[in-house]
């Protein structure tokens, strides 16, 4: 079966993150589904809603395994479970109408108690003419309606007096502005119930109880399971199964959470969590249609007593108990009548001369090597596509003819010429065949430094000064200052970049242009040095694109004074530089990286992947380097393998993310193909 993994990839310990997977969830889920046979493909759902959809639509799977929390609003679980009905997918979890449904908790609440199941008595406050109007018996607790992992839970939360409720509700309505629910708090010990809906029995797992390190969680009795505890101090908790109550209690936990599920419509898994008084008396709390499946998750502690020992059962268990609902079929697609497989033509430059440190050894730099060739056939074969080569020589135009492709992943950097990127998809545009990547003109846009960041600049992103010499006669501007950083105006790799291309005055610039002028034969570009740090940013997509956190390229004093990251820097690993993906920034330094990456994207006309280099000059402001729109791709090695894999997405991931709007402007104009040739009725 092939499934795609939805998800919300965890990338920082913020409190908006708090309930996005772990990179360690991730892999633990996708690795467990593997060895049940199936073929998983990992989408992390956050950016633009229209890159999931067009991801979705050119996969097609078979299931969708969810745990996609959304990312904004009050009904941000029930997005995408919303999403798989409209494009009729099978989805493992609730439907979109009860994950919105136990996300307010107020609502969920009032449902569950009219079922029979004994709830605290709670108020929703949406504003401060509803303070007023409270009848609670304090102590009260003050939770978010709309959020789960106790956010925004503390031990402040707790409020005993009638005085300080005001204050505390308007200071949660500040952050939380769609409603606080002000509950009357239960003295006692947070309890958990998990369920199955295919496990053994009823579905309803053994209650798992939470202790917590002496003095973690407040006072006994008003210890509570906090943020704090659920996302900086997990070790103080400790997850026991079955709880340490009397037989008579469990049983009726049991039964309360039977009774909280069927009411709510739950469906393959959730978590229903109760308070319990000392007497044994039990309040019904809220319920979780997304519980938590990261390793150790007292749904997986609970789940070991019905006979699910691993987590691979119990993921098998949630699996099939989508596939019956929705008639899917569990068997590997071999076993099955499987769709065509797509014809995908691989174009690229094979690398024959091995690049050195002596710069004449550069002609074949950007090309590939063998190993990253077979990386990316393996990568693309493992979709199920039949791989076709297509060496980008010149006689590429008549391969194409007898390949009969459906679609090109393209690599190819191309033979000779300033406009030699774009001869490839120049060729495919002619004849037909969508490809990935940018097209022609991109292409040659962003091979010419100095009509890029003419480009970038006129859509408000800085760029440092520069000049273009074409004799290396030319008056030097009055404009610029020293130092200068000198390089062929179109190359890529940093081919021609060297220490020497730091100049200090106008002798060692007319020097180190007339050399590169004499080398390469083309224009040479000059550009004020800027001091501070250098980045560089992969964005994946089309309109919308996905930005993936900042790697930063950071020198040591072995690189000298005024670094620069030169050809030699990208040959091997070298002490001159090391690399952080992702890189270490305050908030704001990352937004505005972001932004002026995401603006170079568009300006240039960018589609699918690029990598933007940007630097920060003396004051810190960002400025634009330039843009890759045919970054490398070597695992493990190349730019953007590196910051794939800083931001939770493996080598597949990143070669799928590249390919699938491709696959969906083929499917698009297979589409209009065969509307017009259907006739009108």
């Amino acid at each position: 079966m092939l499934i795609a993994f939805t998800h919300n990839l965890k990338r920082s310990d913020s409190e908006a993150e708090a309930e996005f997977d772990a990179p360690e969830t991730v892999a633990a889920i996708s690795e467990a589904l593997e060895r049940l046979g199936h073929r998983v493909e990992r989408i992390d759902v956050g950016g633009p809603p229209s890159r999931v959809l067009s991801r979705l639509e050119a996969l097609v799977p078979d299931l969708v395994f969810n745990t996609a929390e959304g990312s904004g609003g009050r009904f941000r679980e029930a997005f995408f479970p919303a999403v798989f009905d409209r494009l009729g997918l099978p989805f493992t979890g609730s439907d979109a109408y009860v994950c919105a449904l136990t996300m307010d908790k107020a609502m969920a609440k009032r449902v569950v108690s009219e079922a029979g199941v004994p709830t605290p008595k709670a108020a929703l406050v949406t504003g401060e003419d509803s303070l007023n109007a409270l009848e609670l018996s304090f102590p009260v607790i003050l939770k978010p309606n709309f959020e789960g992992s106790s956010v925004g839970v503390s031990a402040d939360s707790i409020i005993k007096t009638k005085e300080a409720l005001a204050p505390a509700i308007r200071a949660m309505l500040a952050r939380f502005p769609d409603g606080v629910l002000v509950e009357e708090f239960v003295v006692g010990r947070d309890f958990s119930v998990g369920w199955l809906e295919r496990a053994p029995g009823s579905g309803i797992l053994a209650p798992a109880e939470y202790e917590f390190a002496p003095g973690s969680a407040g006072e006994p009795g008003f210890e509570i399971y906090d943020f704090k505890l659920k996302n900086e101090n997990p070790d103080a908790v400790t997850v026991r199964v079955p709880a340490n109550l009397e037989a008579g209690v469990l049983a009726e936990l049991e039964r309360f959470a039977g009774i909280a599920v069927r009411t709510l419509g739950l469906r393959d898994l959730a978590r229903v969590d109760f308070r319990v008084t000392a007497e044994g008396a039990i309040r019904f709390i809220e319920v979780n249609a997304l519980p938590s499946l990261e390793p150790g998750a007292s749904l997986y502690e609970a789940a070991k007593l019905r006979g699910l020992d691993s987590i691979d059962r119990v993921l098998e268990s949630v699996v099939s108990s989508a596939a019956l609902r929705f008639g899917a079929d569990l068997r590997p697609r071999t076993a099955r009548r499987s769709r065509r497989a797509l014809r995908v033509g691989f174009t690229y430059n094979e690398k024959r001369v091995t690049p050195g440190y002596d710069p004449v050894t550069d002609a074949e730099v950007e090309f590939d090597a063998p190993k990253t060739l077979n990386s990316i056939r393996g990568a693309i074969a493992s979709f199920g596509h039949t791989v076709i080569d297509l060496e980008a020589t010149p006689d590429l135009s008549h391969k194409l003819i007898d390949a009969d492709v459906d679609v090109v992943f393209n690599i190819a950097e191309g033979i000779q010429g300033r406009n030699r990127e774009s001869q490839v998809p120049a060729l495919l545009e002619l004849v037909g065949i969508p490809y990935t990547g940018s097209d022609a003109t991109t292409l040659a846009l962003t091979l010419d430094k100095g009509l890029a960041k003419r480009l970038v600049s006129e859509v408000g992103v800085r760029t440092p000064a520069f000049q273009l010499f074409i004799t290396g006669k030319e008056k030097l501007s009055p404009g610029l200052s020293f130092p200068l950083v000198v390089k062929p105006l179109g190359e890529g790799s940093s081919k021609g970049v060297h220490r020497s291309s730091v100049v200090y005055d106008e002798a060692a610039l007319r020097k180190e242009t007339g050399e590169l002028i004499d080398r390469y034969g083309q224009t040479v570009i000059a550009e004020e040095f800027l001091p501070g740090r250098e980045f560089t940013v992969a964005l994946l997509g089309e309109k919308r694109p996905r930005v993936l956190p900042p790697m930063e390229i950071v020198f040591s004093p072995a690189a000298g004074k005024d670094p620069v990251y030169t050809y030699a820097h990208k040959l091997d690993v070298n002490e001159e530089v090391r690399y952080e993906a992702p890189a270490k920034l305050e908030p704001a330094l990352r937004a505005r990286l972001e932004r002026a990456s995401r603006a170079a994207f568009r300006a240039l006309g960018c589609r699918d992947v690029a990598r933007v280099d940007l630097r920060l000059d003396a004051k810190g402001h960002v400025n634009f380097i330039e843009c890759n729109p045919l970054p490398g791709l070597t695992p493990g090695w190349s730019d953007l393998c590196l910051i794939a894999e800083g931001a939770g997405m493996d080598y597949p991931s990143l070669i799928r993310e590249i390919m699938d709007p491709a696959i969906r402007r083929y499917k698009d104009a297979t589409k209009q193909l065969l509307k017009a040739e259907t006739p009108a009725s």
